[in-house]
């Protein structure tokens, strides 16, 4: 934190105290003075518009939370003030309405919840104000501390309320409701293994805690670790059968093993119940996309849309079909609703997407670059992505995975032949190679498994020092019997994934960089490197926006640098495992399909089936941005469309350097 920062950071302290002191009109003076230099500061604009309200200036209130409203459209506390300077007004609608959005945002603010009981009761419903005078209850009946960080973390302020947190279990031991925060915290922050342990400890705790139960289930969802959720779900499913969060977990945790079927079943009886959720129909969309019912998909996103007019994802996710035409009135409500003040951060990011994709579509490519350019931007500036940390772990892959290293530890892991890697950058061509080997009789079709990046995240160890990372210095303490066991594992939690075909494909595009960590356990899995063009496969990277992950795809200088580490490890692999990797060039497919097709059987041990031939007609679910293509022939189309860029793509060039001519080594 720098001076000012610091220094700021004081005054806001010091006119809080006023503020709390009754010195309300020193608080909105100081607070309205500081606010010539820093107009944005969102911690200023409260203090002026609460000391306003309180001295009965409610216009001057107000229009201080309309500026506050136009930087920060979802702070929890502005919409609090807002609900408060109505409630003075005795504007009994407008308060209620205001309140219910902030205690939605953040239902640890206590205020809201009394002035919303307050207002109930005067307008005469008394259920209402029943529920908002539990809620009162609820939160008198926790420690203030925890009332407080509750509050910061619904607000985003994870630091403060991780420390506030913290700093209570220290003094009080284990608590229960001071633990579950902590596991939220923890899932904020993407932190998921520490979250586990600790609502694992909670349900320890406290086995009928339905909500921490709830709360667990959620984070096994986003562990990938979808079987065991789907147990916890359905316990909870039978206790309180309509509840839509329970629903939502359910169809999740069915998508992610494959079930879309069943997924599209839920979605249906939750729009039944809920028929105005543009998420909803956001979801439902999605699954029938995978199991190529594209017209029902582009419907109900459409119905999204209406839905939400701001809803970057459903706009987004119309274009990511790659065959979807935006209309003249479609393009014109996209342009105004990304360029309106009100919209959100993550909206704007789909809606530059979307856009860039349908300007693309239509010629017209400087303003498609333009919103291209934009989303990336939004995107980076978003993102705690680090390059060095990509390339320590590609240094480190090669000191620990040598020849001898190898050498000394062959025919370790599990002997079965059962898995298919396919791996590489992503839109590498990829999804093509699954379809062509899922189209064979003998080979399965799963999606990108992440059950090798969880290995990899044990081995990692908790609390990771990203600059000086366990891993891969870990592999060289696996004994034999480890690599067996971690082999035998994987096999047996891919399980769930497979029908009754003897080999099946994970098709994780980053398990390039952990081939050491797979062929010490699988030893007899075939592995795939999809390979494409560098200037091809990084416009393509930068063209798109991921559900998540990949963030390394959002500047020009990110993705090359990536691509350049990519060849440096691959090449490495190459030599000290030689001939363990086949690598397909998409370009060499698209150029002569039944000869990649005959090379990709062979290396897999497999016969040559037409099928393979006729990928396209092979019905099953497909989860990636390539989805629709592959259910089409190969068209020649996709192999160039980068250089209609070129004016742009300079920096790129420039950045790729001789991989350019190196990516054929």
């Amino acid at each position: 934190m720098d001076t000012a920062e610091l220094s700021v950071e004081a005054d806001v302290s010091r006119l809080k105290r006023l503020a709390q002191t009754d010195q309300l009109a020193q608080a909105a003076e100081g607070a309205e003075a500081l606010l010539v230099r820093y107009p944005e500061n969102r911690d200023l604009l409260l203090i002026a518009a609460n000391a306003r309200r309180r001295l009965r200036h409610v216009p001057e209130a107000l229009a201080i939370l309309d500026r506050l409203a136009s930087i920060q459209p979802r702070f929890s506390r502005l919409h609090e003030e807002r609900g408060l300077c109505f409630v003075q007004l005795k504007d009994a609608a407008t308060a209620t309405e205001a309140l219910l959005l902030a205690v939605n945002l953040n239902p640890a603010l206590q205020m809201s919840w009394r002035a919303l009981e307050g207002v109930y009761r005067i307008v005469g419903d008394a259920e209402k104000a029943a529920i908002a005078s539990a809620h009162v209850a609820t939160l008198k009946a926790l420690p203030p501390t925890l009332v407080s960080a509750t509050a910061l973390f619904h607000d985003g302020e994870l630091g403060p309320a991780e420390h506030a947190v913290r700093s209570f279990l220290l003094s009080h031991g284990d608590h229960l409701e001071a633990m579950r925060l902590l596991a939220k915290i923890a899932m904020a922050r993407d932190v998921l293994d520490d979250a586990e342990v600790l609502l694992e400890a909670v349900l320890a705790m406290a086995p009928d805690h339905r909500a921490a139960r709830g709360e667990y289930a959620q984070c096994l969802v986003s562990r990938h670790k979808y079987a065991k959720a789907s147990a916890v779900i359905e316990e909870l499913r039978t206790l309180d059968p309509a509840n839509l969060d329970y629903r939502m977990h359910a169809a999740t945790a069915a998508v992610g093993l494959g079930d879309n079927l069943r997924a599209i079943t839920i979605y249906r009886g939750m729009l039944a119940d809920a028929p105005g959720s543009a998420d909803v129909r956001l979801w439902l969309a999605h699954a029938l996309k995978t199991v190529g019912e594209t017209d029902e998909a582009i419907a109900s996103y459409r119905a999204a849309a209406a839905a939400r007019p701001d809803f970057g994802d459903a706009y987004w996710s119309l274009a990511n079909l790659k065959r979807y035409s935006f209309s003249d009135a479609e393009l014109t409500e996209m342009r105004a609703r990304e360029a309106a003040a009100t919209t959100a951060l993550v909206d704007r990011q789909h809606l530059c997407f979307a856009l860039g994709k349908a300007l693309e579509d239509r010629g017209q490519t400087a303003e498609s670059w333009t919103y291209y350019e934009r989303g990336n931007a939004l995107k980076r500036a978003d993102s705690r992505y680090r390059p060095e940390i990509i390339e320590t772990n590609t240094r480190q892959q090669i000191e620990v995975c040598t020849a001898g290293f190898f050498a000394t530890r062959a025919g370790w892991g599990d002997p079965r032949p059962d898995p298919i890697f396919i791996l590489g950058l992503p839109r590498s061509g990829s999804t093509l190679l699954e379809q062509i080997l899922a189209s064979h009789s003998q080979v399965e079709g799963t999606q990108e498994l992440a059950d090798v990046q969880r290995i990899v995240l044990e081995l990692q160890g908790p609390n990771p020092d990203l600059d000086n990372p366990r891993y891969p210095g870990a592999l060289a303490d696996l004994t034999e019997s480890d690599a067996r066991a971690l082999g035998e594992r994987y096999l047996a939690d891919t399980r769930v994934y497979r029908g009754e075909r003897p080999f099946f494909i994970d098709k994780m595009p980053n398990n390039f960089r952990h081939i050491g960590l797979i062929h010490l356990m699988l030893p007899n899995a075939r592995i795939i490197d999809a390979r494409r063009e560098p200037m091809a496969c990084c416009f393509s990277n930068l063209k798109q926006l991921f559900a998540q992950g990949q963030e390394f795809t959002y500047s020009v200088e990110d993705i090359a640098r990536y691509y350049r580490t990519y060849l440096e490890l691959m090449r490495h692999w190459d030599e000290v495992l030689p001939g363990r990797v086949l690598r397909v060039q998409h370009e060499d497919v698209v150029d002569d399909l039944e000869v990649s097709v005959r090379r990709l059987l062979a290396h897999c041990d497999l016969p040559f089936e037409a099928s393979c031939i006729d990928f396209h007609k092979t019905k099953r679910s497909v989860r990636t941005p390539s989805s629709e293509q592959v259910r089409q022939p190969i068209f020649r189309d996709s192999l160039d469309q980068w250089r209609q860029f070129a004016p742009w793509l300079g920096p790129l060039k420039a950045a790729l350097g001789d991989a350019l001519t190196d990516y054929r080594r």
